[in-house]
Parts: C-alpha cells; structure tokens; sequence
C-alpha cells in the first residue's frame, strides 16, 4: 500500500523544483530582497500549495471535470495575473532606490498565488489521480498532499537560495534591471506550455 511514497516524493521534488512561476518568482525575490524576507513567499508556496493538492483530492477534481469552462476560467485569470506580475518584477528599482512599501510577497499572496497558476493546479491535479490511494478513504488526498508539502519546500527553497547567491553579480542598477526584464520575460513564457495543457483526466 505504501510502496507509492518513494515515487511520488521523487514526482513532487522534480515537479517543483523544475522552472515554473512560483520559482521564477522566488529566484527574482532572494535576488532583490534576501532569503530571510523571501522566506515567508517559500511558506506561502508550500503550504498554500499543500493545501491545493488536499481540495483537488477532496472533491475539486471531479467539480472541475464537470464544468469544464471553469478551465478556461482559470487560464484567463492566470495569464493576467501572471503578465501584470512580469510587470511587477521588470520595473522592481533596485533596493537604494526602492519605494518605502515595495516588499516580497507574503505568505498569504503566495498561498493565494497558487490557485493562479497553472502549474501548481497541474501538479495538484497530477499527484491526487496518480498517486492517491482510493483504499485509504479521505486519508488518501490529505496524505499525497503533506509528502508533496514535505517534498516541494526543499525544492523551492533551492530557488530562494539561488536568487541570493547571484545577488552579488548584480550590483549594479543596470545588471539588476537586466536580471529582472530576464525574469519578467521567462515568467511570461511559462504561460505557454502551462496554458495549452490538458488539465483533466
């Protein structure tokens, strides 16, 4: 019955740490802000996530396959929500020159994030009619959604981690403003892929 975790662990460590919005963003995020204000966008990302993957179990997945216009939906709001955060990030001023409010995001935004982006509801949807165990009842999604918080916080912290290693290569305003055009164009091609999926089963 358990011989699933070891796959699905190795499912949900690849799927998220493998390029996407939530870690284009944390990259852009440790870069401009630090990793202990990026923290709180890594939380938001895992539990937010978590969180996701349990309410697809739990009955989403099968509300989705009924109406399946809600797709379409969800594609157009996370294509905005996704360029006006490409916006966001290109014209983010370097630290010196920042505005007083301009901050990461924070754990709420991040969670909230989640149900905006089309790789996170794939993976979610992925993991529960994959992997889930229909033998172990309503116990089945919550424990497929816990190993994938348990796998998916190492790996995007792996993200946060990196943004702040480059930091140094980035000092001056020019090459910040580089970097962040760069990440504002990559998070916009992360629509294409994502977007013409087949999110049902």
């Amino acid at each position: 019955m358990y011989s699933f975790i070891l796959p699905f662990l190795a499912f949900a460590f690849v799927s998220s740490a493998t390029p996407g919005p939530n870690n284009v963003m944390l990259l852009a995020s440790g870069a401009n802000f630090g990793f202990r204000r990026t923290l709180p966008h890594m939380l938001g990302i895992s539990i937010g996530h978590s969180f996701q993957v349990a309410l697809i179990g739990l009955g989403l997945l099968q509300l989705f396959n009924a109406y399946p216009a809600s797709f379409i939906v969800m594609k157009v709001l996370s294509a905005a929500y996704l360029l006006y955060l490409a916006y966001k990030i290109a014209n983010a001023a370097p630290p010196a020159d920042a505005k007083p409010d301009s901050k990461p995001f924070t754990f709420l935004q991040a969670a909230t994030f989640q149900w905006v982006n089309p790789k996170a509801l794939f993976m979610a949807i992925t993991a529960q009619s994959q992997y889930a165990q229909p033998e172990l009842g309503i116990w089945g999604p919550i424990a497929i959604a816990l190993l994938f918080m348990a796998a998916n916080f190492p790996a995007v912290s792996i993200w946060g981690y990196m943004g702040v290693q480059i930091k140094s290569l980035l000092s001056t305003p020019r090459r910040l403003r580089i970097f962040n055009y760069a990440m504002a164009g990559i998070l916009i091609a992360t629509l294409y892929p994502m977007l013409t999926a087949d999110f049902t089963l």
